[in-house]
């Protein structure tokens, strides 16, 4: 059976990891999540203290550090390693939130980080997720989604994420940072968050994580797997 590579990219917070894990699940593929690459190479630009308007310091620091994805082919997800320490579990917090949208928007990070996704990409059966796979990191993949929600909906989801390690925090806070966040990613100048031409949109307001799931499995079947 053809393996493809599957590119789902939309807004903070539309559910895109949640649906690209499930998905992977469903079809024994590999799941990647980019969004984590980028919080990753934020925690440790923040953690080295980094000054983040010195570009030359971003750019020499990268050539440095050892990012890399470590897959579990049995239960189809990844984990990303700095400096060959896994990291996935300091990653979703606020500081993270705040900084990352600023900090991916840079080139020098960009070109980073899409050099090693498109590597991991040349394997094929792959589901990724992020803001720009459909348009720079896969414009060739198979199948591609793009996700939207309400953003009320979406500072919701995002709390109850954000409430199990930041108990004090507010849902006012939360839908600013996306707020913040959504208005970065769409302007920025290197790959800005936009649906590809031939994506197919899917507003998960209204949908159960099951639904959704099944909506789009079906559509991978119809088109891939009969």
């Amino acid at each position: 059976m053809k393996r493809i590579n599957i590119a789902i990219d939309g807004y903070s917070a539309c559910g895109k990891s949640t649906l690209a894990r499930l998905l992977a699940q469903k079809l024994h593929y590999i799941w990647i999540d980019s969004g984590a690459m980028y919080r990753a190479i934020t925690f440790a630009l923040l953690k080295a203290q980094i000054d983040l308007e010195n570009r030359k310091a971003i750019e020499f620091y990268l050539k440095e550090l050892h990012l890399d994805i470590v897959v579990d082919e049995q239960k189809c997800v990844s984990q990303v390693l700095l400096n060959h320490q896994v990291v996935d579990q300091f990653l979703r917090n606020m500081e993270i939130s705040e900084s990352v949208s600023f900090i991916s928007s840079l080139k020098e990070v960009r070109l980073f980080a899409v050099n090693i996704q498109q590597k991991i990409g040349q394997r094929k059966g792959i589901v990724m997720d992020g803001r720009d796979i459909g348009t720079t990191v896969f414009p060739q993949a198979e199948l591609k989604f793009f996700l939207i929600a309400d953003i009320d909906v979406r500072a919701k989801r995002r709390l109850l994420e954000l409430k199990v390690q930041q108990p004090l925090i507010s849902i006012n806070e939360v839908r600013k940072n996306i707020e913040e966040r959504d208005h970065i990613d769409t302007q920025r100048k290197i790959s800005p968050l936009q649906r590809a031409y031939d994506a197919i949109e899917i507003d998960n307001t209204h949908l159960s994580i099951e639904e959704e799931l099944n909506l789009v499995f079906d559509l991978v079947n119809t088109k891939f797997l009969k």
